[in-house]
């Protein structure tokens, strides 16, 4: 898994880049009032649609009730589906590109819910794959839309071009100055919101945020994009900046911290997963700032993903305890360092 997240020189702040748009089809009620029946016709469509329109691409198909809860949460900590695609146990699909980096949900709050996912910060290419996959849907299902509103979908605040772009930063030294507050409420007024690692209603465990653009209406998707991107690029430049502060100022403090985070990891037999995403933070800032010389550490990221607790009992085929849990998570973290 986590075929999607590769190596790219822009991975010390952005981590990685999704691009998303919602898409209903015009002959169906939405997904909220739809009955059994009918989610199953229209994943027939969907699924005939990219049978003939995906030729050259393999996707692996999966029906959210076909999934054990554990296969459920692994996708999800994976970043591949969404929390609320599933809690649609009867009616709810999705497909998967092979190499991870776009995945099409059938019947989350829309009919359709085609995302890319890229590593670094890369606007460009990730629009480029989801616009073409957007276009080779339509070109066979009847997508509603409005001349003067533009796509419709479940939610208003998705109405216009459905897209929601949003970058996945990694923001430790504006979190121990106490800047993180003033920067999301600055991103707030000028459009932007900022959640947690999962998007809405999680929080920014690791120091990590997402940040994703909130108007869908009276933009274009490329002047949506151009905007979010330029905004980033200020915000990755902000930490790069207060990191290069800190290091000046206060470098006993900020090696302490890490060499701590480090020194814990390293020996410790029991790791909950709250726990290990802070130490977890502080090493890959060290990594970045050349405090620690260590090869391994350059895929923190991953190992975050690695460590969930339904990843974890995927790879290992049981059903753990929590401290079980917490054991093997201490046993993959020492290994990987």
């Amino acid at each position: 898994m986590t075929r999607w997240l590769e190596e790219s020189t822009e991975q010390d702040v952005a981590i990685s880049t999704r691009v998303r748009v919602a898409r209903n089809l015009k002959n169906y009620v939405f997904p909220l009032y739809m009955n059994v029946e009918d989610s199953d016709e229209l994943t027939n469509d969907v699924l005939q649609t990219v049978k003939e329109e995906f030729e050259e691409t393999n996707y692996r198909f999966y029906r959210i009730s076909d999934l054990s809860r554990k296969e459920r949460l692994m996708f999800v900590e994976e970043h591949l589906i969404s929390p609320s695609l599933t809690e649609k146990i009867g009616k709810s699909s999705f497909l998967v590109r092979d190499d991870e980096k776009a995945t099409i949900m059938i019947n989350e709050e829309d009919h359709l819910r085609i995302q890319i996912l890229l590593p670094g910060l890369n606007f460009e290419d990730a629009w480029t794959l989801c616009s073409e996959i957007d276009d080779k849907l339509e070109s066979k299902l009847n997508f509603a839309y409005d001349a003067e509103l533009g796509y419709l979908t479940a939610c208003p605040t998705n109405v216009g071009t459905g897209l929601r772009a949003s970058v996945m930063v990694h923001l430790p030294c504006l979190t121990m100055t106490g800047n993180i507050n003033a920067l999301i409420e600055a991103l707030r007024k000028v459009g932007l919101t900022v959640r947690g690692m999962y998007g809405e209603g999680t929080k920014g465990l690791g120091n990590l945020y997402q940040i994703s653009n909130q108007i869908t209406l009276g933009d274009t998707e490329e002047e949506i994009i151009n905007k979010l991107n330029r905004l980033i690029h200020q915000v990755v430049s902000k930490e790069r900046k207060t990191r290069e502060y800190l290091k000046e100022k206060k470098g006993i403090n900020l090696e302490d911290a890490v060499y701590r985070s480090y020194g814990i990891l390293k020996n410790s037999r029991l790791m909950t997963s709250k726990e290990a995403m802070k130490h977890l933070s502080n090493v890959k800032l060290g990594y970045d700032l050349e405090l620690i010389e260590n090869p391994k550490v350059t895929d923190i990221f991953k190992l975050m993903v690695d460590i969930k607790p339904a990843t974890i009992q995927m790879n290992t085929n049981k059903d753990l305890s929590n401290e079980e849990r917490d054991k093997i998570r201490a046993e993959i973290i020492r290994e990987r360092l």
